[in-house]
């Protein structure tokens, strides 16, 4: 079934590494030109993006700085000519347990997870709504459906976008721009490098399908979702790519470990 993306226009934010590398190689692979958004882009996941036969524009910008995201949303525009979507996937964490979480990590996290993404689609929408066209899609995370240790300021950050999802979705919808969310479970990228092998085969075995997302899995989902011609009608929805994750509980950590985190 054909898209119908080609020749379309896109910016993803943290679209060199991970899911939106995952999300901008689908997107390319469907003919669209790209801008990709990251403190420092990879410029072979560039090459290899624009080997698609795509044009694919490199810009480094701090997305938890708010007049660098504006910037970012202009420059986008200026070198693509016009936006027809924007893909919010930019996000980091810095865990801590509650009584020693500093104020700086709990900044760092919204700022970068949360106000980003506020910052960046008031301008998207700015731009798309003259045009009364437009798609976005917002990454979300499964950590929203489970407490889990240490990560108070991710997990606020994560419910705080399917809130923003929602009042984009029915602000925006008068003029034709369509807003939708992708929740993926659990993916191999930089952000979860560290975890230990043996809880990685703890959680292996509570997800239903026993692996990993692959990250063009999350791609997939996101060309799904920005395509008038798939999802025309589909507006405010949440589409979690989890692999059966959100149907089990979490139990990484023995008791002896949780009750030594706050001490």
């Amino acid at each position: 079934m054909q898209t119908g993306l080609k020749g379309k226009t896109a910016l993803i934010t943290g679209g060199g590494s991970g899911i939106g590398k995952g999300i901008a190689l689908a997107l390319a692979d469907e003919g669209v030109n790209l801008a990709i958004a990251s403190r420092n882009p990879d410029p072979e996941a560039i090459k290899e993006i624009e080997s698609h036969g795509v044009q694919c524009e490199r810009i480094c910008a701090d997305v938890s700085i708010e007049h660098q995201v504006v910037w970012m949303v202009r420059e986008a525009v200026e070198r693509l000519g016009h936006l027809d979507f924007y893909v919010n996937n930019a996000a980091w964490t810095w865990h801590q347990p509650i009584t020693k979480l500093e104020s700086e990590h709990w900044y760092n996290t919204l700022n970068t997870n949360l106000c980003a993404a506020m910052w960046a689609t008031r301008e998207v929408a700015k731009h798309m709504i003259p045009r009364r066209s437009g798609a976005i899609v917002i990454v979300g995370s499964t950590v929203r459906f489970f407490p889990a240790y240490t990560e108070t300021s991710y997990r606020v950050s994560k419910m705080g976008l399917k809130m923003l999802m929602e009042q984009l979705t029915i602000e925006l919808a008068p003029y034709g721009i369509r807003v939708n969310m992708v929740t993926p479970g659990h993916y191999k990228t930089r952000m979860t490098g560290g975890i230990p092998e043996e809880i990685e085969t703890k959680l292996k075995g509570i997800i239903p399908l026993h692996r990993f997302g692959q990250p063009i899995e999350v791609g997939n989902a996101v060309a799904f979702l920005l395509s008038d011609r798939l999802s025309g009608y589909t507006i405010g929805a949440d589409l979690v790519i989890d692999g059966g994750l959100t149907m089990n509980p979490l139990h990484f950590r023995t008791q002896e470990d949780i009750e030594s985190l706050n001490l």
